[in-house]
């Protein structure tokens, strides 16, 4: 099974696991989704593997609109939103569905062979990840 790894800053990765972020946004977005599994990244200093979601709705407008939708439920201010899609005229967000959290936070370089932290995002494969837990027994997991 593959999957997304996505990089947020611990901040927001703070308030997807509270639950104030129930969607994560993006500039640009993966191609591919038929992935089931996204993964998420916490980016320096953490540089661990925290949680995983299943793929919602996938929306895509201008910031504006983006903003009006979501705010209520964004876990960002408007500054920090706004500074994000400063000079875009488009954006993605994406929902946030079935979220679980990793009880240990995973370590990437433990798990994938020339680990380099995502930009954005990446492909995984998520059976080397599977390996690497004892329970998988999660929404994400339960369908492949």
């Amino acid at each position: 099974m593959t999957g997304v790894l996505l990089s947020i800053k611990p901040k927001y990765v703070r308030e997807i696991l509270n639950g104030k972020k129930q969607y994560e946004f993006r500039k640009q977005i993966f191609r591919d989704r038929s992935r089931d599994v996204i993964l998420i990244y916490a980016s320096s200093p953490v540089k661990k593997i925290v949680a995983y979601f299943s793929l919602g709705e996938i929306v895509e407008g201008h910031p504006n609109s983006l903003w009006r939708q979501f705010k209520n439920v964004s876990g960002v201010s408007k500054e920090e939103f706004f500074d994000y899609f400063s000079g875009k005229e488009h954006g993605f967000a994406i929902k946030i569905e079935e979220l679980e959290q990793f009880a240990e936070p995973l370590d990437p370089t433990a798990i994938f062979e020339k680990f380099v932290p995502p930009q954005s995002f990446c492909y995984v494969d998520c059976s080397d990840i599977q390996n690497q837990m004892t329970n998988t027994s999660g929404p994400c997991w339960e369908s492949n």
